[in-house]
């Protein structure tokens, strides 16, 4: 059968890790998880508790933008947060920050536009763009500038718009107030759109992220539950979008997705009053990420800019191989740790690269850095 040219994207490779170690899990081995972005934590007890509460009700279709109550309690989110005001009608509730992302670049982009990407970055970007009709152009950044692109990278490469994240999925590092001022400024010349993932706020640790919302209105914010809330599974996000922009979104939204999962929904809204269990969740992150950083310097893995937020640390294995894709293999089969190679984020210097996860309990990452070290040590032999 005919099969479209959108629908040829690259596999998301961590996803291949996950099934490799379940397999190897299935046949009774022990694995520990640095491969993927998920808490090892569930939603918020209390939440669920109140969640449980609503399952009577029947939880039909919510409107297309997402409960009302759920839009007002995030525009409080960035008042209590960034000191910004939001007017709630600029809040629509996606079918998880992926949901976004494909509402965003279906609202923003013309067919084969040009949308640059900060490279080493979270591979959807790239894909969900080819699958859509556009075109996305990788921004090579530096350890130098944190892996963070330039605004100057804007003009050079002619774009019709420019994705950024802090904290930045695979390496954790953020940008400061003036450096997202400096790129909203460098849109804006540009006649740019900046689109802004934001889904890793809350996960800081020696200072807080900068919200784009506090730089620019000509934005679009994504964020998620997944991250901070420990919602991965519940599949609910939100986007920030500018007042003239909220019609538009709608629209696509109604079309492509009715709504985001109502109970979903209301667990989310519920999650945002947990702060007390979700700050004992960022008190482990925060044990992991010293964990991490003194373990994999250990193990000889020394070669990164340590995370600023988020729960990765991506690493230079260039020293080791020049194949992360079948490094990241020997690793899980010798060691039983899952790994994600940098091809999934880079796919020009990815080779040389490894992100590991810290999302997990202190045991496992305890355990998962002891098992590298062996590793490592019988590499070298």
């Amino acid at each position: 059968m005919r099969h479209s040219t959108r629908g040829m994207v690259d596999p998301f490779i961590v996803m291949d890790v996950m099934e490799t170690a379940r397999q190897l899990e299935a046949a009774g081995r022990h694995i520990i998880h640095m491969e993927v972005g998920q808490p090892g934590t569930g939603a918020p007890a209390e939440a669920r508790a109140r969640l449980a509460a609503d399952l009577d009700d029947p939880l039909g279709y919510t409107v297309g933008l997402g409960l009302p109550e759920l839009r007002a309690r995030i525009a409080q989110h960035y008042r209590d947060w960034y000191d910004v005001d939001i007017d709630p009608g600029r809040v629509v509730i996606t079918s998880g920050a992926s949901g976004a992302f494909l509402l965003a670049f279906s609202a923003l982009f013309d067919n084969a536009e040009k949308v640059g990407l900060g490279t080493p970055c979270y591979p959807s970007y790239r894909q969900i763009l080819k699958a859509v009709g556009l075109t996305p152009v990788d921004i090579q950044t530096t350890l130098a500038d944190r892996f963070q692109p330039q605004p100057r990278a804007v003009a050079d490469h002619d774009l019709a718009g420019l994705i950024v994240a802090s904290p930045a999925n695979p390496t954790g590092t953020m940008l400061d107030h003036d450096e997202l001022a400096g790129l909203a400024q460098a849109c804006d010349t540009s006649g740019a759109a900046l689109i802004s993932d934001e889904i890793y706020h809350g996960l800081g640790y020696d200072r807080r992220a900068v919200s784009a919302l506090e730089v620019t209105d000509n934005v679009y914010v994504i964020n998620s539950f997944s991250k901070y809330f420990s919602m991965t599974g519940w599949r609910v996000g939100w986007m920030i979008v500018p007042e003239d922009h909220v019609r538009i979104v709608e629209r696509l939204a109604q079309n492509m997705f009715i709504c985001a999962p109502h109970a979903a929904q209301r667990l989310a809204l519920y999650s945002m009053d947990c702060d007390a269990e979700l700050q004992q969740n960022i008190a482990v992150y925060t044990a992991n990420r010293q964990l991490m950083i003194d373990g994999l310097q250990a193990a000889g893995f020394t070669k990164f800019a340590p995370p600023d937020g988020a729960f990765y640390v991506y690493a230079d294995v260039s020293d080791y191989t020049d194949d992360a894709l079948a490094f990241a293999g020997e690793i899980l089969e010798q060691a039983g740790v899952a790994v994600t190679p940098g091809l999934d984020f880079d796919p020009i210097r990815g080779h040389h690269w490894l992100r590991f996860s810290y999302a997990r309990s202190t045991a496992d990452m305890t355990e998962g850095l002891t098992r590298l070290a062996t590793f490592m040590q019988g590499r070298q032999a």
